[in-house]
């Protein structure tokens, strides 16, 4: 089981620098960052762009990977964001992971104008997202014309330093998610059900084993060995706290691991956030016994 970190981008630069480059020498595997121009509770804080960010990190660090946890089609267009991919994934010398959402329902949304989109825009306008995501990254170069988005002769030159592309990880929990994590991601992320009323770690695991069931049925339609993508965990939308001691969370990465999970990620604790209010120290902890 890989162990990776998710940091958000709202600190003082040298301050995240120096995080990011202790968790590399920690050992953990990956570093993720969230991709909103604005998000909840931090709103009116502090909150950098995440691929500037990432590309700042990739330059302090040497080792570990780096991603979105998620990008979002709220307000990016695939030919925007595959030339800002491709390009990270050349400064970071092949260690970028996209991490590709929905998008939300909250400020991302509606910022740019207009109303929020529907549940079905939404689905539909993430599976266009990510084929012509995966089009533009393959080719150098490429045309689209679909609902949402168009392409006319855009060019990706040179091309990933990752071949044939650099990793996609498809953020899933519905059906037709988890039908497009099967046919074009490297990798599936999930926090459980993002509906669900039951946040315990019960009910989580029950939703998490309904979902990788339909991810294996969808592989096995297409033909695909369900072990060929790796499969993420995001830790703390539920009521569970793994961080509470190193033993919780050997606890749950344990779990996890027996429910075919490759990775499990979890919030970097920071002082002062109603929310993310573990000790920092936990982190060199679990470090020291798991990694």
């Amino acid at each position: 089981m890989r162990i990776g970190v998710l940091l958000l981008p709202a600190d003082p630069w040298p301050q995240s620098v120096a995080r990011a480059r202790h968790l590399e020498a920690l050992g953990y595997a990956h570093l993720w960052t969230y991709d909103h121009l604005s998000w909840r509770r931090y709103r009116d804080l502090p909150w950098h762009a995440s691929i500037p960010w990432l590309t700042g990190i990739a330059a302090a660090t040497s080792r570990v990977r780096l991603g979105t946890m998620v990008t979002s089609p709220n307000y990016r267009h695939p030919v925007t964001l595959a030339k800002d991919a491709m390009t990270l994934d050349h400064i970071c010398e092949g260690r970028l992971t996209l991490g590709v959402g929905a998008g939300g329902t909250g400020f991302d949304a509606t910022v740019l104008g207009g109303p929020a989109p529907t549940p079905r825009e939404r689905s539909e306008r993430f599976t266009e997202f990510v084929e012509v995501l995966d089009g533009l990254l393959r080719e150098p170069a490429y045309n689209h014309s679909g609902t949402y988005y168009t392409a006319d002769e855009a060019r990706m030159i040179p091309g990933c330093v990752q071949q044939p592309r650099l990793p996609l990880a498809i953020a899933a929990a519905g059906p037709k998610a988890l039908a497009l994590a099967a046919r074009v991601g490297d990798a599936w992320i999930t926090y459980g059900d993002p509906n669900a009323t039951d946040q315990s770690a019960a009910a989580t695991e029950v939703a998490v084993r309904a979902q990788a069931a339909i991810l294996d049925e969808q592989c096995a339609i297409l033909g695909r060995d369900p072990a060929s993508l790796d499969r993420y965990f995001l830790v703390g939308s539920t009521e569970e706290r793994p961080l509470a001691s190193v033993d919780a969370f050997e606890d749950f990465v344990g779990r996890y691991e027996q429910l075919g999970f490759t990775d499990v990620v979890f919030h970097d604790p920071r002082p002062g956030d109603p929310v993310l209010t573990e000790d920092p120290k936990i982190v060199d902890a679990i470090a020291e016994r798991l990694l």
